[in-house]
């Protein structure tokens, strides 16, 4: 019933009396664009009602918190890249003498 209601009456300008633009040229208060605020007067009331949905969900936007990436703890082993310089390993080292006892030749 709200709905026919609306047809009936000019809907009101959702002006905060803020009027400044932010970084993307929103208006801070209305969340309005310059061309949504320049032309309210133009639109009817099914574009106006559709101004003012976009004007909620950009509110909403900038309202809801920027979630934060977790930082991982970091693993033991760190795989090169291929970018790496290669590094100059004594095999003996890395290789332990028990690998070998089932090895026949």
């Amino acid at each position: 019933m709200q709905e026919l209601q609306l047809d009936f009456f000019d809907i009101p300008s959702p002006c905060r009396g803020v009027c400044k633009s932010d970084d993307k040229g929103y208006c801070q208060g209305c969340f309005r664009t310059r061309e949504e605020r320049f032309g309210w007067k133009e639109l009817n009331n099914s574009e106006k009602q559709k101004v003012i949905k976009r004007c909620l969900q950009r509110e909403k936007r900038r309202n809801t918190p920027v979630k934060e990436k977790v930082e991982q703890a970091e693993p033991d082993i760190v795989q090169p890249s291929l970018l790496d310089p290669p590094v100059k390993e004594n095999i003996c080292s890395v290789i332990a003498d028990d690998e070998f006892d089932d090895f026949e030749l």
